[in-house]
């Protein structure tokens, strides 16, 4: 017996309507992974033509545009940057639209974005590295920015130290060597058990008791083993470069 189409599309409507939320969404997942070899509802929208997509596919521009406005003005090496963003998505050109679109809706700075950001655990790397390549890209990295990136990293979990590595990759060449130099210093201080406002008469004295402690002479005639001299010879060497170091800086003989 063949029923009208009209009762039939009645039936099986009867009979979804019927099943429990939680086993609709159960049996539709597996209609979505067997049927149709998709492992997302938004791989199921690309499927359907590229409809209307939500605020997540486009979190990433969304973030951009709140850091290019975080410093008060938009700048065109901003506008680049993102530019450049799409590029290394290969977006084609309406998704460059759309990305244009929440870019600029994030300069609004209206959304509410933990919640995104929350739901985007995986991708955690791919939108801060992109969020630091905005930051630095007029040479340095406002407060505003940092604070902002800093606290979408706290929502994808991501440590302070991994931020750190990923700041450094995109910071500028002398910013690198700015912060190695500083790093030197500050260990050579500790090294000689100095401030970096102590005198000069208080730093010499401390590196000449040091030097006295540590020479290998003085290891000579104790019979002291030859991992003793050479780790005696290697502290004097080092006492010898931090000293020099913070003798440069503070511009004393």
């Amino acid at each position: 017996m063949l029923w009208p189409a009209t009762l039939l599309g009645a039936v099986v409507g009867l009979a979804v309507a019927s099943i429990p939320g939680a086993l609709l969404g159960g049996l539709l997942g597996q209609v979505l992974d067997r049927r149709l070899r998709l492992q997302s509802w938004s791989a199921l929208r690309e499927r359907l033509g590229g409809r209307a997509q939500t605020g997540d596919e486009w979190l990433l521009f969304v973030l951009l545009g709140r850091l290019a406005k975080s410093g008060g003005r938009v700048l065109p090496a901003h506008i680049q940057q993102a530019r450049a963003e799409m590029q290394r998505l290969g977006l084609s050109s309406d998704s460059q639209r759309q990305a244009v679109a929440a870019f600029a809706r994030g300069k609004t700075g209206r959304d509410s974005l933990r919640g995104p950001l929350r739901r985007q655990h995986e991708h955690a790397e791919m939108l801060l590295r992109a969020c630091w390549r905005m930051a630095w890209v007029d040479g340095q990295v406002g407060q505003a920015e940092r604070e902002l990136i800093m606290l979408w990293g706290k929502w994808l979990h991501v440590s302070s130290a991994t931020q750190a590595q990923f700041s450094d990759a995109y910071a500028p060449q002398q910013v690198h060597l700015a912060s190695t130099a500083s790093g030197a210093y500050q260990r050579a201080l500790s090294l000689l058990n100095v401030s970096a406002d102590s005198e000069p008469a208080r730093i010499k004295q401390a590196y000449r008791r040091l030097l006295s402690r540590h020479h290998p002479d003085k290891l000579a005639g104790s019979n002291a083993s030859p991992e003793r001299v050479r780790e005696a010879t290697e502290r004097t060497r080092e006492l010898h470069q931090a000293y020099d170091l913070i003798r440069q800086r503070h511009g004393f003989r």
